[in-house]
C-alpha cells in the first residue's frame, strides 16, 4: 500500500503542476517527489533481495525473472515523467514543459493504479465488487497522498498555515470529502465480502474486531486532523499524525481483508 500512496503524490502534484496551481519553489516540488520515491520503490527494493519468502512487485521478482510483467512495466513506466519533473524544476513552475511533464506525471500514475488493479489478489464477480476496486484504490492512493503533501506545506516554515489562508482550508476540505467517498466505497468492497462468507444469506459473517480500529486509523483520525487544523496551529504536527495513521491503517485493513478472503477460500476483490 505504500506504493499506492506515493503514486498519490505524484498523481496530485501532476494535476497541480498542470493546472499552474502548484507552488513554486525547487525544494516545494523534490520534496514530495522524493516521498513518492520512497514510498514507490519500497516495494522493489524488497522484491529485490535475493533470499525466499520476499513478495513480488506486481508478479515480478527482479533478478530472478527476466521479463518484468506488463505490471510492473507500468510502475517503471512513471519514473520517467517524475524525473522529467524533477530535472524541469527550477522554481518557477509556470514553464510549459514542467507543466507538460506534470500531466504526463499524473497520467502515469494514474494509468498504472488503474491498470495494475488486475495484478491486485481476489477479484469476484458482480458489478459492485469491480466497479469499486479500482474506484477506491485511486481515491484511497489520492487521499494518502493528499495528506503527505499537506504534511509538506506544513513543515513549511514559510507557508502560513491556519484560517488566514483560505486555499488551505479549500485544500483540506477536499480532502476530508475524499474521505468520506473513501469511506463509502470500501464499507461497499466490505459488505459484499461479508455477504459472500456468510453460510446462510441471511446470517452474514461477522467482519474482523480489527477492522475498526484499522478505519479509525486510516480515515476518522485523519479527519480529525484535518477538522482540527483550523483551529490548532501545530499543523506540522497534525499532518504528520494523519498521514502516519492513514498509511498503518491502510496497510491493516488490507492485510485485514486479505486474510478474510484466505478464510472464506474463495477469489475476492483485493
Amino acid at each position: 500500500m505504500t506504493a499506492d500512496t506515493g503514486y498519490g503524490i505524484w498523481a496530485l502534484q501532476g494535476i497541480g503542476l498542470a493546472l499552474g496551481i502548484y507552488r513554486s519553489g525547487r525544494g516545494e516540488s523534490l520534496v514530495p517527489l522524493l516521498i513518492g520515491l520512497v514510498l514507490v520503490s519500497a516495494g522493489l527494493v524488497v522484491a529485490s533481495l535475493r533470499r525466499a519468502g520476499p513478495p513480488d512487485w506486481y508478479g515480478w521478482w527482479p533478478g530472478r525473472n527476466a521479463r518484468p510483467t506488463r505490471e510492473a512495466l507500468t510502475a517503471l513506466a512513471t519514473y520517467l515523467p517524475m524525473l522529467a519533473v524533477a530535472g524541469l524544476t527550477r522554481g518557477d513552475n509556470d514553464f510549459w514543459a514542467t507543466r507538460l511533464a506534470g500531466a504526463v506525471l499524473m497520467m502515469a500514475c494514474l494509468g498504472h493504479l488503474l491498470y495494475s488493479t488486475r495484478r491486485l489478489p481476489g477479484r469476484v464477480p458482480g458489478s459492485a465488487p469491480v466497479a469499486a476496486l479500482p474506484a477506491g484504490r485511486v481515491m484511497a492512493a489520492l487521499f494518502g497522498g493528499g495528506l503527505w503533501l499537506w504534511l509538506c506545506v506544513a513543515a513549511d516554515s514559510n507557508v502560513p498555515v491556519g484560517p488566514a489562508l483560505p486555499e488551505h482550508q479549500s485544500w483540506l476540505l477536499v480532502l476530508m470529502i475524499m474521505a468520506l467517498l473513501l469511506g463509502l466505497i470500501e464499507g461497499m468492497r466490505w459488505h459484499t465480502l461479508r455477504a459472500g462468507g456468510a453460510d446462510d444469506a441471511r446470517a452474514p459473517a461477522r467482519l474482523p474486531k480489527g477492522r475498526f480500529v484499522a478505519a479509525v486509523l486510516s480515515h476518522a483520525l485523519p479527519c480529525v486532523a484535518l477538522l482540527l487544523a483550523d483551529r490548532w496551529q501545530a499543523s506540522g504536527l497534525l499532518a504528520a499524525i494523519a498521514a502516519v495513521s492513514n498509511l498503518v491503517g491502510r496497510g491493516w485493513e488490507q492485510w485485514l481483508y486479505r486474510r478474510e478472503c484466505a478464510r472464506n477460500a474463495e477469489p475476492c476483490p483485493g
